[in-house]
Order: structure tokens, then sequence, then C-alpha cells
């Protein structure tokens, strides 16, 4: 399928996408270092990285009045005010001194920024694409996203050959700095001020959608565990090094871009439901090896295992953009998709910040064998949730509809 086949005519494709390749490699260098930087620099503990990830994911909880302050502004301007928001929290992070509490607001700065753009990225991506094709479209962006990430884990592993200590982390945090004043440029040569419609579109709740905001607060929960404790038990447990961790984050990136344009024609061509009942099935396997292969297999190959676990997880998180099609099918107007899409995501992020924090009590008196079976637990039933959901929807129809002329 040709580029120009996906997107109308009228959208500012290029320039979105430049953005969001920037953003990729920015946050591709800030997420290699991330955890060994807390670990090794801040001095971060089981415990206590659920707490850092209790703030850092708290903007998420608080997005639906974060918008509503900002609802005024165009869907494309509150993408601009998050990328500068992120900067400015790089911009602490790479500056304030390395303790506890002024690292833990830096990165709770630049959360504010990061997941303002989660619901605008969906947003613009399925309102740019043509009618049937979201589930493409919202592969491509994933793509080109990977496809900057992929650049900064590498260079990460690159730089800590050569690199290590507190001045090779303040080095990659200056650069991810420069990356996304290149987006933030991008972001303006989009245009687009047209105002929002009303103010309560963004703190959105309707009948319709209960489904929607049912599933986000299992993925919310179950992902959370990959996210917050996936990496941190390779640092802690198994002893990974920056450009190991690094490399791993470039290898996830990597099978996201062969696979994410896969798993957007799969949920045009299969639907939805489809997509949000197996992915529970991968989900199991890699939540066992990656909870209970030290009790089964040689510390070297447990290691292995848990790295090619966390790889398959970064592939199965991709059926994530199934309900965001899913929201696309059922809603009326473009303004109910953007404020629905935005409400989803700090309703999964409620559940999310009390995972991250009892997440690690959890590991820390029970072990990672019951936060991970929690994990696998919490894959089912989303995957039986997501069985309720009516086998076809009103977008599925339409094609049929338009094939069979």
């Amino acid at each position: 399928m040709k580029f120009n086949d996906i997107y109308k005519d009228d959208a500012k494709v290029k320039p979105f996408l430049f953005a969001i390749l920037f953003l990729g490699l920015a946050g591709g260098l800030y997420k290699g270092v991330l955890d060994n930087y807390l670990a090794e620099v801040i001095h971060i503990g089981k415990f206590d990285r659920g707490v850092v990830e209790f703030f850092r994911e708290l903007p998420g909880l608080m997005l639906i009045l974060i918008l509503a302050v900002l609802c005024d502004f165009s869907e494309n301007a509150l993408f601009r005010i998050g990328c500068c928001v992120s900067l400015a929290g790089l911009c602490l992070i790479r500056l304030v001194p390395p303790g506890k509490a002024l690292v833990i607001f830096a990165l709770t700065v630049y959360s504010v920024g990061e997941h303002i753009n989660l619901g605008m990225k969906s947003s613009l991506t399925l309102d740019m694409s043509k009618p049937g094709l979201g589930g493409t479209a919202m592969g491509m962006t994933s793509f080109v996203t990977s496809m900057g990430a992929i650049m900064g884990f590498v260079a990460v592993s690159v730089l800590f050959l050569f690199l290590s200590g507190l001045q090779g982390y303040k080095t990659v945090f200056t650069v991810a700095m420069v990356l996304y004043a290149f987006a933030i440029l991008f972001a303006f040569l989009m245009g687009g001020e047209r105002k929002t419609q009303t103010r309560q579109s963004r703190f959105y709740f309707r009948k319709k959608f209960n489904k929607y905001y049912m599933l986000e607060v299992f993925y919310g929960a179950r992902k959370q565990v990959y996210l917050t404790f996936g990496p941190y038990v390779l640092i802690l447990y198994y002893h990974a090094p920056t450009s190991v961790i690094g490399m791993l984050y470039a290898i996830c990136a990597i099978s996201e871009v062969v696979f994410s344009p896969l798993v957007g024609k799969i949920i045009d061509r299969f639907g939805y439901r489809i997509v949000m009942i197996m992915d529970t099935l991968i989900l199991v396997v890699v939540c066992f090896f990656y909870g209970f292969s030290p009790r089964f297999f040689a510390p070297h190959t447990a290691y292995i295992l848990a790295c090619v676990s966390y790889v398959l997880d970064s592939i199965i998180s991709l059926a994530s953009m199934a309900s965001s099609v899913y929201v696309q099918d059922i809603a009326t107007d473009r303004s109910e998709v953007r404020a629905t899409l935005s409400t989803g995501i700090s309703v999964n992020h409620l559940i999310s910040i009390l995972i991250a924090l009892f997440g690690g009590w959890i590991w820390q008196k029970t072990g990672i064998e019951v936060l991970f079976t929690l994990s696998a637990l919490l894959g089912v039933a989303n995957s039986v949730y997501a069985a309720t959901i009516p086998k076809e929807g009103a977008a599925m129809g339409r094609r049929r509809n338009e094939q069979g002329r």
C-alpha cells in the first residue's frame, strides 16, 4: 500500500512524522539510560522504583484535568505544548543534583509532556488517516517512532562503551534535549490552530465507551509491571549494564518496526476484537519465563530467557493499537475520538500508579514470581473482557460494503 493511500490528501503528515521521529530518537536516549541512571547514580532500590513510577505516572491519571485546563487549544497546539513541557523536564533532569526528590520532580515534569502527547499522537494519526485505514495509520506512527527509538537505543549502547558514570548520563540527556528541540520545530510546521468545540470535550465519559475504559484498566495494570519492573529485574537481579539495556531496547524497537505495520494491517483485516483476545496467549508464556526462569534454569540461561521475554512483551504490547481503532469505530466524530482517547489514558493510569506503587512492595516481599504471575492474570482478564465486544464494528461493516460494490 502506498503512503498516499493511507492518509487524507489535505493532511500535513510529513511534519508530523518527522516530529515523532525526533521524539522517538530523544525518547530512546532518555529511556535507554533511565533505569541504570536511577539504580547506579540515584541508588533507587526495588520498593523505591515503584515510588518513582508512582509519581512519573501521576500525570497520566491527571491528564483529563490537565487537558481540561488546556481545552481552548487545538490538537496541534497541544502536541507542541507536550513537546515543550517534556523538553523542560529533560533540562531539569540534566541540571538538578542527583538527589531522589529533585530527580523525581524532574521526571514528573518530563512525564507531563509525554502523557499529553500520548493521546494527541493517536488522535492526530486517526484524524489524518483515510476511512477504514486507522489501524494501518497507527501502525505507521508506531513504525516511525520505533525507528527513532532504535537509533537512540543503539546510540546509548555505543556511547556507554566509552562513557561511564554521571558524566556519561549527562551527555546523553544533553543530546536528547537537542533532539527534542528539532521535534518542536517540526511540530510548529504542522500548523493547525482550529479551536476545540467545547470545554466538556476534554473530560469525557460516555456509556458506549464503557468497554474501552475497562479494557484500559486491564491493559494499564498488566503493562505497568513490565514497564516499571522489567528492566529493573535485569539490572538488579542479573546486573545488566547500561550498554546491554540500551541494546535490548534497540532490539525491542526493531521488533516493533517490523511488527507494528503488520499488527495495524491485522487489525484492519481481522478486527480489533480478535487482536485484543489473542495477545494474552503470548503474554502468559512471557510472564512465566520472566518470573520463573531463575527457578528452572542456570543463571546465564535464565538471563537470556528474561531478555527474550522482554522483547516478546514489547511486541505483544503493539496490540494496544486495537483499542484506539475500536474507539474510532464507535465514535460519532473526531472530537469524540480525541476526548475519549485522552480520558482512556487517565483511566488506565488510575490502576497503573497503584501497580507501580505496590509492585515494588510485592517484589520485595514475595519475589518476582508473584509479580509476573499477577501480570499474566491481568492479561487473561483483559482478553476475557475483550471477548464481550461485538464481533463486528461499524467500520468493518463499511469496509465489507465498499468491497462488495
